[in-house]
């Protein structure tokens, strides 16, 4: 009876994967089948802007929420003050809650270009109430302007991003957003970056594009976008309930009635975390306020009148993305039980194989459409991205469930690689245990399959080899972290 449960269990975990991998194919085919140019592959160019008179341009406000960035902070000021926009109608906030030497590189900055005639200020904040939310809310209530962009401390925007974006929103008034590509300074850093990479162009080439393409919902990334004041105050401004803010916003935006943009032809470039315990908090962070937003609009999402059956559906399965690491969680504990048990059913490679093709192929398709080198890139930075993203199985399936349950959280920011300039800093990791144990667990399961389902042996393997990596390379950048605190 158990084992039976075990099995069903099994099944459905399975099901529900490979449904997930089908949304992820629908995604491909929306934006295959709009016969998508290739994007230019130039990474910090300025783009060309689109004319808009002077009489008609709307006053816009460039937000730099930044937190303990002294590696990356002069360099983000300098990017925005050359924005090209007029400056009567152009201001700059630095929203600084930071607590060591970034307060005054970032005052200092501010002052030179000041007296450079810009419009900018400098406000910083005794206390971090609402992280990043708190921060652009304060902003927000110190400024009359009717565009907002955003635009976090990695990023270095090209000086024409926020006119095209200006222009998009003031030629269709039902537009609420516009957001832009992102692009990378840092691919070529180091095969992590590199792989890396190639996740976040798939996600921008292919599934923002194949969502706006195809009218569904899409959300704001949290830098390198444009907003509609009055769309962020129609959907209730921002708020800390989450971790996700930008993708709360996004959502409670669209079910308010406005329409969000994707520009892939405007790319705004920012850095990729350059090392597994830097990207692992990133990715914990966002799982868990991925999940919090889910928990919090699924039944909104589903009860706003408007939408269709396919912009609902495409929408839970994006809201629920990071849960998908919870049932490949359950699926890796269950497979060796089943098989001790000769319980295991004989169904399910068929449809695991065809959720380990997909994300591939959306990742090929996005480096052709930005890169000659493609195929190289491809390559080089698929088995790489195949290991870091397995053995953040756990990590991520963690997060995602405590999201479930539990409302806001501290805002953990992300370390950036910078030119240099401050103090360096290396996070020391939370310990590799959970990988540890995951890792002997998955092997113990492929010594099961080799004499009773010899079909699954590559599959524990490959597990048990990523868990393995994520675990000594988690290890060394502990020991990195402490060395690096004992020599300061």
């Amino acid at each position: 009876m158990v084992f039976d449960l075990l099995r069903t269990l099994y099944l459905v975990c399975v099901l529900v994967l490979a449904l997930y991998a089908l949304g992820s194919g629908v995604l491909l085919i929306a934006y295959l089948a709009r016969g998508r140019r290739p994007i230019t592959a130039s990474q910090i160019a300025p783009v060309d802007s689109p004319p808009l008179s002077d009489s008609t341009l709307p006053t816009m406000c460039v937000q730099l929420p930044i937190y303990n960035e002294p590696r990356v902070v002069t360099r983000l000021i300098d990017a925005a003050a050359c924005l090209e926009y007029p400056p009567g109608a152009l201001s700059i906030q630095v929203l600084d809650d930071s607590t060591d030497e970034t307060q005054a590189l970032a005052a200092a900055r501010v002052v030179y270009w000041h007296s450079q005639g810009v419009a900018i200020t400098h406000l910083h904040r005794a206390d971090r109430s609402g992280y990043k939310a708190g921060a652009l809310a304060y902003g927000l209530r110190h400024t009359d302007a009717e565009l907002i962009a955003v635009f976090d401390s990695d990023f270095v925007p090209p000086a024409g991003i926020v006119m095209s974006a200006a222009a998009e929103l003031h030629a269709d008034p039902t537009v609420g957003m516009v957001q832009t590509r992102w692009s990378h300074l840092n691919a070529a850093a180091n095969p992590l970056t590199g792989a890396l990479a190639l996740a976040l162009d798939a996600h921008f080439v292919v599934e923002q594009s194949g969502r706006a393409q195809a009218g569904w919902l899409l959300n704001f990334n949290g830098s390198g976008g444009v907003w509609r004041r009055r769309a962020i105050e129609d959907a209730g401004g921002w708020r800390d309930t989450t971790l996700t803010e930008d993708l709360d916003l996004s959502y409670r935006a669209q079910f308010a009635g406005w329409r969000l943009a994707y520009r892939g032809d405007l790319s705004a470039p920012g850095e990729i975390p350059p090392t597994l315990s830097a990207y692992r908090q990133q990715q914990s962070r966002w799982a868990l306020g991925g999940s919090q937003v889910c928990a919090l609009l699924i039944g909104t999402l589903w009860r706003t009148p408007g939408l269709t059956l396919g912009a609902r559906l495409m929408a839970t399965l994006h809201l629920a993305q990071y849960l998908v690491h919870a049932l490949i969680l359950l699926v890796i504990l269950l497979t060796p039980i089943l098989i001790a048990a000769n319980s295991l059913p004989d169904t399910d490679l068929s449809l695991l194989g065809f959720i380990g093709i997909l994300p591939p192929l959306m990742m090929a398709v996005g480096q052709r459409a930005l890169y000659p080198d493609w195929r190289a890139r491809l390559l080089r930075g698929l088995p790489v991205l195949i290991v870091v993203a397995t053995g953040m199985t756990w990590c991520n399936a963690r997060a995602a469930l405590l999201g479930l349950v539990r409302r806001g959280g501290e805002f953990q920011r992300t370390p950036k690689m910078g030119d240099g300039v401050g103090t360096s800093e290396i996070i020391a990791p939370a310990n590799a245990l959970p990988e540890l144990a995951f890792c002997l667990y998955t092997a113990f399961g492929a010594l099961l399959a080799w004499s009773r389902a010899p079909a699954l042996v590559p599959y524990m393997a490959l597990y048990a080899v990523c868990f393995g990596i994520a675990t000594i390379t988690l290890w060394f950048e502990r020991r990195a972290a402490r060395q690096f605190a004992r020599s300061m």
